[in-house]
């Protein structure tokens, strides 16, 4: 009789831990090949597990969802399909525009800077020397909600005098690594895409150099408007206290940061006037 008492207690105590257990989920798109994401990815997350563990004094475990579009992505931090997500800065703003109950919990930083770049490429030989150079060319542009890879590689354009109708033909690929690809294979003559993954290309070997660059600002990390407010909470206190290198440097960031909403009025203003290159 004792040990059945004893196994019921173990019984207990077990369905007591699975139920106690915090589960979250966190959403990514794949701006890069999606393998390659998670892998990127996985040790930042496997420290905001431990991070939330200790602060909400319960097990934490943190589900990955890749989605294959930017549109997915935004749709599912949107509609609280995942509880937080990483965005880039144009696709924040249309999920926000969407569901005005997000928040933003921190943005990524380089050595403190909350800017980045975006780049067009060319290929290593090619005879393109200037931006102007473009005209009459043909273009790879990234995914149609891209902030780099649409929004401010066109306002760019544009504030060299190039249109969509000053191209030879141009083609919106998706992702950032395809667009550098399709450079270096010369199936177009230039590109836009981050500055991160042009950089891994060309370490590589993928012929490619960079012609000109924009600034553009880091991504934000969002949270659901479900997302409860404790864990919302221990989130920005994980994220704002990350040091440690290791992660920092397989995630290509030196830290985060805390912004305000107006942060991301430029890629309002850059979506906006995205009409222009239409014209």
């Amino acid at each position: 009789m004792k040990n059945i008492l004893i196994i019921f207690i173990v019984i207990l105590n077990l369905n007591s831990v699975s139920q106690a257990k915090i589960k979250i989920s966190f959403g990514l798109y794949s701006s890069d090949k999606p393998s390659l994401m998670v892998q990127q990815f996985r040790p930042l997350l496997n420290y905001l597990e431990t991070a939330l563990s200790i602060k909400l004094r319960d097990d934490v475990k943190i589900k990955t969802q890749v989605f294959a579009t930017y549109e997915l992505g935004i749709n599912a931090i949107a509609t609280g399909m995942v509880d937080f997500s990483r965005l880039g800065p144009a696709s924040y703003v249309f999920a926000k525009s969407q569901q005005p109950d997000l928040s933003i919990l921190a943005v990524e930083n380089q050595k403190g800077r909350t800017f980045f770049y975006g780049i067009i490429a060319i290929a290593e030989d090619s005879d393109i020397v200037a931006v102007n150079d473009l005209n009459g060319r043909s273009f790879a542009f990234g995914d149609e909600r891209s902030t780099i890879g649409r929004y401010l590689s066109q306002n760019y354009l544009v504030t060299y005098g190039i249109k969509a109708g000053d191209l030879a033909n141009y083609s919106y690929l998706g992702r950032h690594d395809k667009v550098g690809m399709a450079v270096a294979a010369k199936a177009f003559d230039a590109g836009a895409l981050k500055q991160s993954t042009f950089k891994k290309l060309v370490a590589n070997g993928h012929k490619i150099k960079k012609l000109a660059d924009f600034k553009n600002v880091t991504k934000p990390w969002v949270a659901s408007k479900n997302l409860n407010v404790a864990i919302k909470a221990a989130l920005v206190d994980a994220l704002l206290s990350l040091k440690d290198q290791k992660i920092l440097t397989q995630f290509g960031k030196s830290g985060f940061s805390i912004v305000t909403d107006s942060h991301f009025d430029v890629i309002r203003t850059a979506i906006f006037k995205n009409s222009h290159f239409f014209e």
